[in-house]
């Protein structure tokens, strides 16, 4: 008699679970940015949330700067002994009178008034890009594009251009210098003392002559004044930078980094 194998019953697998779509991010709106009440429907304050966020990221803010804001600008960090020399003012009047600067040009900006931009100078940890980046984010919240450019990293993505193969989807030269010249406001972080090529100076001269010559809003930040930036970028950029900025000295006795960084190990 044949034998008939019958293959053992494998135990029965449960069914897998569904997979279960994420919880929403705003409880108001379930993340639709319509809210009805009262049998209309309104825009969800998630929304303008989300577009503030969004315009950040346009600006190129790095997460870090985007906490930086006019009411956070501490001026116990500037002393009302020392005198500063260039100004004929305290460190601290020097300093209180560059963020009414910064507060003004927002203002200005706000109110689509033609206006001159601000060239801040001052040491190594002056809060030169705290207060460059609280004008970003004011500029923000008020729905006004505005592009925050750290010099040093502009240069390096310009020459990193010249290596690109042609089906690339990376940006060319001509679009990165067009983002930057044609911003409604342009933000230039750490103009500073730089291994400057020609090859530098020229797209320098360019990008800020041709702020100048379309008299649009920028603002400008840097560790040397200008006579001293003379010597780095030329005499016909620096006279440029006189047309196109209003210069504010930013002094410090320390730098405001490493006196933060003690207060923080004392905690």
């Amino acid at each position: 008699m044949e034998r008939i194998h019958i293959p053992p019953i494998s135990p029965k697998q449960p069914a897998s679970p569904e997979p279960q779509s994420p919880s929403p991010a705003c409880p108001h709106c379930q993340d639709r940015g319509i809210v009805l009440k009262e049998g209309r429907a309104y825009r969800c304050k998630c929304m303008e949330v989300r577009a503030w966020q969004n315009r950040l990221r346009s600006a190129h803010l790095a997460p870090q700067l985007r906490r930086h804001t006019f009411a956070n600008f501490d001026l116990r960090f500037y002393s009302r002994q020392a005198y500063d020399e260039l100004t004929g003012a305290s460190f601290y009047e020097s300093a209180r009178r560059c963020l009414e600067a910064c507060k003004n040009f927002v203002a200005q900006c706000a109110q689509q008034q033609p206006t001159k931009g601000l060239f801040i100078f001052g040491p190594v940890g002056s809060g030169k890009t705290f207060l460059a980046a609280a004008i970003a984010n004011a500029l923000a919240s008020l729905n006004i594009n505005v592009l925050f450019v750290v010099v040093p990293d502009l240069l390096d993505q310009i020459r990193a251009t010249y290596d690109r193969r042609p089906e690339e989807e990376s940006p060319t030269e001509l679009e990165l210098l067009n983002t930057a010249r044609d911003a409604k406001v342009l933000i230039l972080d750490d103009l500073g003392a730089h291994n400057y090529t020609e090859w530098t100076r020229n797209k320098i001269y360019s990008l800020i002559n041709y702020r100048l010559i379309y008299e649009l809003p920028t603002v400008i930040t840097s560790n040397l004044d200008l006579k001293q930036l003379e010597e780095y970028l030329g005499e016909r950029t620096t006279s440029r930078l006189l047309q196109l900025c209003r210069s504010y000295h930013l002094p410090v006795e320390q730098d405001i980094r490493l006196i933060l960084s003690r207060e923080e190990r004392r905690y």
